[in-house]
């Protein structure tokens, strides 16, 4: 049976309980980038990416600056999935145009570089934007914290970039199983106790990001995929019991089934490939689906967005849905083609 929301609830809280709504809520990932001046007039003011993560008063600015653009149902925290990596002592840089850049850990033994445990000191900028933020936001806004999942880290860990095929992750798994547990571990570790301190600190809700999961076999994907997910998950909610939890697992293709079946998230992303009616039969008919319009059906425009909007908006009708791309918002987008969306959506 379908539940309805409350009027007094924030409508993206309301679809992680379960419950449909005639307008879902709406936000983006990457909604707060640089598609939006206002963003890149700020980020040119920062010596560095991680500088600019770090800077609590523009982290705060740049999270609320597309609430204040758009009226999105939901505030994502500005900061990076890399502060984890960060926060364990490897080396974090980024180089304009070529992405993140860290200390690889190319063997069993660099592990030793890393500290026992995450230092949540080394974060506590996140949590002033996250105290920042939360009194500016309208009251029917969510706030979403995140994290990026233990196999996407730790493929950015051991190929200190991001690489096609996470080829060095995958041979290090192979070759020194143990010694990429162990990591994996820490991983985990550091990830519930970050997403803790976030919440403490006034998230609504949070998010994990498994961005490079797609590479993985059925085998290994279970490993390091879904059985870390779901101690995150667990960990969380023994922690904060009734804390909702968004997993978001990019090219999990028809491995969503053991994640739905496995994790205990209270949504589930979609990336652009996903049928998200076969998604529903899968997750269930009370819980939520997030997704999952092309981002570059958003870049185009005119009729294809008009279409793939409503066919998004049938495609999912029926349950619990949240509004979102299958990616991020890329770069080159013009604002009016994200303000078409929310005229669609909310009939203006």
């Amino acid at each position: 049976m379908i539940q309805l929301a409350q009027q007094s609830e924030k409508p993206l809280l309301a679809a992680l309980r379960g419950r449909t709504q005639a307008t879902p809520p709406v936000w983006f990932m990457r909604q707060a980038g640089r598609y939006l001046q206002e963003y890149r007039a700020l980020r040119a003011k920062a010596a560095s990416f991680i500088d600019f993560c770090y800077d609590p008063a523009a982290a705060a600015e740049v999270t609320l600056q597309p609430i204040r653009r758009f009226g999105f149902d939901a505030a994502i925290l500005f900061s990076d999935i890399l502060v984890i990596p960060d926060a364990l002592g490897q080396s974090v840089s980024f180089e304009t145009g070529e992405g993140p850049r860290l200390d690889p850990i190319d063997a069993p033994e660099a592990l030793a570089r890393l500290k026992p445990a995450v230092d949540l000191e080394r974060l506590a900028p996140v949590f002033e934007t996250i105290d920042r933020v939360k009194g500016a936001l309208p009251a029917r806004t969510a706030f979403i914290g995140f994290c990026g999942a233990p196999w996407t880290l730790a493929s950015y860990m051991i190929a200190g970039q991001g690489v096609h095929e996470q080829t060095p992750a995958r041979l290090f798994a192979y070759r020194h199983r143990e010694a990429f547990a162990r990591l994996i571990d820490l991983l985990v570790d550091s990830s519930v106790a970050y997403l803790l301190r976030q919440f403490d600190a006034g998230v609504d809700v949070v998010q994990i990001f498994d961005s490079w999961a797609g590479s993985l076999p059925p085998s290994e994907f279970e490993s390091w995929v879904v059985s870390p997910l779901r101690r995150i998950v667990a960990g969380v909610k023994a922690a904060r019991p009734g804390a909702p939890v968004i997993v978001f697992v990019r090219g999990a293709g028809t491995h969503l089934a053991a994640v739905a079946a496995r994790v205990g998230a209270d949504g589930y992303g979609l990336d652009t490939a996903a049928d998200p009616r076969w998604a529903r039969k899968v997750v269930g008919a009370g819980t939520a689906l997030q997704g999952n319009l092309d981002p570059l059906a958003l870049l185009a425009g005119g009729e294809a967005l008009d279409r793939e909007v409503a066919a998004a908006l049938r495609a999912f009708a029926g349950g619990p849905h949240i509004f979102n791309l299958g990616h991020g918002v890329p770069q080159q987008t013009p604002i009016a083609h994200v303000e078409r969306v929310l005229e669609i959506l909310r009939g203006k």
